[in-house]
């Protein structure tokens, strides 16, 4: 699966970025997962299974929606506490969820 995170510069969700490729590797899962800024998504959005939005860009949500529409893919806001946790086994549980229900 291919777990896009997008936020406002694309550093804030690489932390967590590492925790859920770390959360990945301990359950045999070959996953990819990467950030990007906003600005950035747009050429991104078509190789992701699913994309997740940081809380403070809750408000790109349905443009993201509109983007991802034509490719099938998945678009959701990630937790306030999840993501200030960075709580990648929990945030990577939200991804797979996300994905299973689009299919």
């Amino acid at each position: 699966m291919n777990i896009l995170l997008v936020c406002s510069a694309g550093m804030s969700t690489s932390l967590l970025v590492t925790k859920m490729e770390k959360a990945a590797k301990e359950q045999g899962k070959e996953y990819k997962i990467w950030a990007v800024a906003e600005a950035d998504a747009p050429k991104h959005i078509p190789n992701a299974d699913v994309v997740l939005i940081g809380p403070q860009m809750r408000f790109w949500k349905s443009e993201a929606e509109k983007l991802a529409k034509p490719y099938g893919v998945a678009v959701d806001v990630i937790s306030t506490v999840d993501y200030g946790m960075n709580d990648g086994p929990k945030v990577l549980r939200f991804a797979e969820k996300l994905a299973n229900n689009k299919k």
